[in-house]
């Protein structure tokens, strides 16, 4: 029976195995290889909470999503149309992910009765017990076959095997018929020291095409329908290197140094790896013992006239600050990115959640207002994390920028822009020379003090936690002097307002429904609004990325619909701030906090049922 070629217009993808089978990097070379043959993509990997989870059971279960497709492609996916399973824990762990036409590969030899003993599974019939015996089933065996096929290289055993995601990604490359061309570059990067493991992969990757063109269980292959981007040089980008390139383009636009003082937490790491690599750009980063000591170098850095940054989670924030109260304070610019995870504690440290926005807000003691924003997308992270340097610095403030653990790790392509294409940032330098320098002096437009640089002669200054004087900013508790301080630190931050953007509206500027959103739900939100204005629907979406101070305009849009619903990954933090900022709406609510991202099918529920009451609500 020949082959049949089906062309289609998305596709969704998930490898999922133990920690160890390599998933991340099979997931990643495929999205790779799609985004080069012309598609869009979006990756949504999944990583286990637990460190060293024992082997085969579901804790240790590592996935990673792709989404490929034509035209605009925003999320990673709701259910998957392939499925890899490379055990019996990964099988169980994403059954929930597949639909009725999903065709599920599973790595036959890791299917024995102990492997679905330690999955936690009852039955030698795994998949009636899961539910999926109408699913199209491809059993592979998977590791014995990568084993055969580098019986000539003097590798042992559990060297050879751990090439089977190489095998599987071979199946997938022919079952959507792509090229193997770009995997191979890799393996050549990759173990340019090691060269005695390119040919092998090279080879377990071809066996793994060939094994699926010739088996009759895989009837037919697909093609994606190929995007026409906008024209220009695109790069796949994750949020986490897209917020450390956006900052560097800050430094260099700035005419600042850049320096990262940071501690490691998941998931916000990477952005402190890459700006460590990249000394070449005269980035100086300092890994330190501590969330307290990371912030504490940054503000040293600051305060020494450098672009400083320092990179967190949320247990890292709170640990941030008392610190934060004193950069807020000394009014010393400061860029603090928090990539949200589950909470609180330790809670979920590989899953996302959007539960930070209150402690960024209010976490700190007394009236310490700072500048709020969140990024969109992984692309977006770049230009935001542009902005809030750019904020902090023009306006002598720290800033903190969230993004969340779906959008720091999961990757898009990302046209690449001409520096020429940004805007100058401007510091308040004083020069060297200025006659009677008082520190707190303020620019009459934005508020913001100058900023003395130590060293320079005349510019002495005292500088610290106690409150200051207005103007000398030497300490003082006269209480005029501190209710005058505390409503000039608070209105410097209202008059950023006038140096953002006014806020957007996807959809018509007024209707029965507006969707809200903040930060990184925005690829969910936009698909499904997007889906239902083309069935006619009145809705439209507003996406906020500057939370305090809020787009001047929103208040208007507000008043352009019936009703408002407010979507995010936490219990109600959002809605709760917009209902102390604009009391005179009322506001409803959909909420999910399970460690995951929105899927687009529940959001359209959701909608759609607001719509029918919203008709019938005489």
């Amino acid at each position: 029976m020949e082959k049949q070629l089906i062309e289609t217009d998305a596709a969704v993808i998930r490898f999922s195995g133990d920690s160890g089978d390599g998933m991340q990097l099979t997931g990643t070379l495929f999205a790779d290889t799609a985004a080069f043959a012309g598609t869009g993509i979006s990756t949504f990997p999944d990583f286990p909470a637990e460190i060293r989870a024992p082997q085969g059971t579901v804790a240790g279960v590592s996935g990673f999503q792709v989404h490929v497709g034509c035209g605009e492609i925003k999320t990673p996916g709701d259910f998957c149309d392939v499925l890899i399973a490379m055990n019996p824990a990964a099988l169980k762990s994403n059954a929930r992910w597949t639909k009725a036409t999903t065709t599920i590969i599973v790595d036959a030899d890791c299917f024995t009765t102990r492997d679905i003993e330690k999955a936690g599974l009852k039955s030698d019939d795994v998949f009636a017990e899961l539910g999926l015996s109408d699913r199209h089933i491809v059993y592979a065996p998977i590791s014995s076959l990568t084993r055969e096929c580098l019986a000539s290289f003097e590798l042992d055993n559990k060297t050879k095997t751990r090439s089977k995601n190489m095998f599987a990604l071979g199946i997938c490359f022919y079952l959507y018929n792509l090229s193997t061309d770009y995997a191979e570059k890799y393996f050549e990067g990759r173990f340019k020291k090691k060269p005695q493991f390119i040919e092998p992969n090279r080879l377990v990757l071809k066996s793994g095409y060939n094994y699926a063109a010739n088996i009759q269980a895989i009837p037919n292959t697909y093609r994606i329908k190929v995007s026409h981007p906008e024209k220009g040089k695109y790069r796949n980008i994750t949020g986490n290197q897209a917020a450390a390139w956006g900052l560097i383009a800050a430094s260099e636009k700035s005419g600042l140094s850049l320096f990262c003082g940071s501690y490691p937490i998941t998931p916000a790491t990477t952005i402190l790896e890459e700006l460590a690599a990249r000394k070449d750009l005269g980035v100086t980063t300092l890994q330190v013992e501590d969330e307290i000591a990371g912030i504490c170098t940054a503000i040293g850095a600051s305060y020494a006239g450098n672009l400083a940054v320092t990179t967190t989670s949320g247990p890292g924030l709170s640990l941030k600050s008392e610190a934060l109260g004193l950069a807020v304070m000394a009014e010393l610019p400061l860029v603090i990115i928090d990539v949200q995870r589950g909470g609180p504690s330790t809670g979920l440290p590989t899953k996302p959640e959007q539960a930070d926005l209150a402690q960024a807000l209010w976490g700190r003691n007394g009236e310490c207002p700072l500048i709020v924003m969140a990024a969109l997308s992984p692309a977006d992270c770049f230009e935001k994390a542009f902005t809030a340097a750019k904020l902090a610095v023009e306006h002598m403030t720290p800033v903190i920028l969230l993004s969340d653990g779906f959008i720091a790790n999961g990757s898009e392509p990302w046209k690449i822009p001409r520096m020429a294409d940004f805007p100058q940032i401007t510091p308040p330098i004083v020069p060297e020379g200025v006659e009677k320098y008082m520190p707190y002096e303020r620019d009459t437009l934005r508020l913001a003090r100058r900023w003395a640089i130590p060293g320079k002669k005349g510019l002495e200054h005292r500088i610290g936690g106690l409150e200051k004087d207005f103007i000398k900013g030497s300490p003082t508790i006269d209480p005029d002097n501190h209710q005058k301080m505390v409503s000039v630190r608070a209105e410097k931050i209202a008059r950023a307002a006038n140096y953002i953007p006014e806020q957007t509206i996807i959809g018509q500027a007024s209707g029965e429904l507006l969707v809200v959103g903040w930060g990184g739900t925005y690829g969910h939100l936009f698909t499904a609004v997007r889906q239902m204005q083309a069935e006619g629907k009145s809705l439209s979406l507003a996406q906020f990325a500057h939370i305090n101070p809020m787009p001047k305009n929103t208040e208007q849009i507000f008043d352009g619909f019936r009703k408002i619903i407010v979507c995010e990954l936490n219990s109600g933090q959002f809605a709760n701030y917009l209902r102390m900022q604009f009391p005179n709406f009322k506001y409803l609510q959909y909420n999910k906090v399970q460690g995951l991202p929105f899927t687009v099918g529940e959001l359209i529920e959701r909608f759609n049922d607001e719509l029918k009451i919203t008709i019938f609500d005489f």
